[in-house]
């Protein structure tokens, strides 16, 4: 006879993995404003440009091409990063999304 399944233990697992993701991505957002140097900006102005970035992508070639400078500014800090590991010995230096995929929120 087959054991029963926990559903409630399973439910858990998954509330927490979800909330553990949610955590993850939360943290690498904030990393990406000081990244960028957003964070120089005060709260309100950066607010701002999110939403006009937001409501300005209708176009799918708006979207590409963001994402475009987005990936070749993680680029352009990950070849600095390098450099800077042979000289120092610590990591990467690619932040938040230095995987190159052009998705920071990863």
């Amino acid at each position: 006879m087959r054991k029963p399944r926990d559903i409630d233990a399973e439910l858990r697992a998954l509330s927490d993995k979800a909330k553990g993701l949610k955590a993850k991505r939360v943290l690498q957002l904030g990393e990406l404003v000081t990244v960028t140097g957003a964070d120089a900006l005060d709260l309100e102005t950066l607010a701002g440009a999110l939403l006009a970035a937001v409501n300005g992508a209708k176009s799918p070639a708006q979207k590409e091409a963001w994402r475009s400078e987005g990936a070749a500014f993680f680029q352009r800090r990950r070849r600095k990063g390098r450099a800077g590991v042979a000289a120092s010995g610590s990591g990467d230096g690619g932040g938040p999304g230095s995987s190159g995929d052009g998705d920071p929120a990863r």
